[in-house]
């Protein structure tokens, strides 16, 4: 198979291309008095985005990608991320840049792995750090702070899942926020 697409060469992102839709979603997020479970809907497409080279040196390759999440129990979006998938082939390197409407983006780096037919990307950022962070509004920062993000996304032919981690400051305590998922790839792109 090849994992070229207009003459650029994806490598392990070329797997990520196309539609990809889950409906066993499993949200853990904070209330003031506990926490709320949410069962969702997921549909996630990556669209290749090209390479890029950064001051003549680094060579990477992109897929950007949109996310849309739906409550299961009234079909309502209640999280909707756009983003990039990153790959430096010559280091290993896969950076994941995230953006949500609630005035918060990551910037998640680490590297990918190869288990048989099974492709790992595991990424982290830390609030604070210099080179894998995230940034947030005065509000956010205030409120709802986020100090740490994780995640492991797992493919293999046309199973993607995924489980994160956004660590957060809120209603007076931490909080483990999970979310997590399995799709099937519907559309290939």
């Amino acid at each position: 198979m090849s994992t070229s697409v207009d003459g650029v060469d994806y490598g392990a992102l070329h797997q990520l291309i196309g539609t990809w839709r889950g409906e066993k979603g499993l949200d853990v997020a904070p209330a003031p008095d506990g926490e709320e479970k949410n069962a969702y809907y997921d549909e996630i497409t990556f669209i290749p985005s090209g390479a890029a080279t950064n001051a003549e040196e680094q060579k990477l390759v992109t897929v950007r990608y949109h996310q849309l999440v739906r409550k299961r129990n009234n079909g309502r979006i209640f999280h909707d991320q756009i983003g990039h998938w990153i790959y430096e082939p010559a280091t290993g390197l896969v950076v994941h840049s995230l953006s949500i409407p609630r005035a918060l983006c990551v910037l998640a780096g680490g590297k990918l792995e190869q288990n048989g037919a099974e492709t790992i990307f595991r990424v982290e950022a830390t609030a604070g750090s210099e080179t894998f962070g995230i940034v947030q509004s005065p509000f956010m920062l205030q409120k709802a702070r986020t100090t740490a993000f994780k995640m492991t996304l797992r493919i293999s032919g046309d199973e993607l899942h995924y489980e994160e981690t956004t660590s957060l400051d809120i209603y007076g305590r931490q909080f483990e926020h999970t979310d997590g998922c399995t799709l099937a790839r519907v559309i290939y792109d």
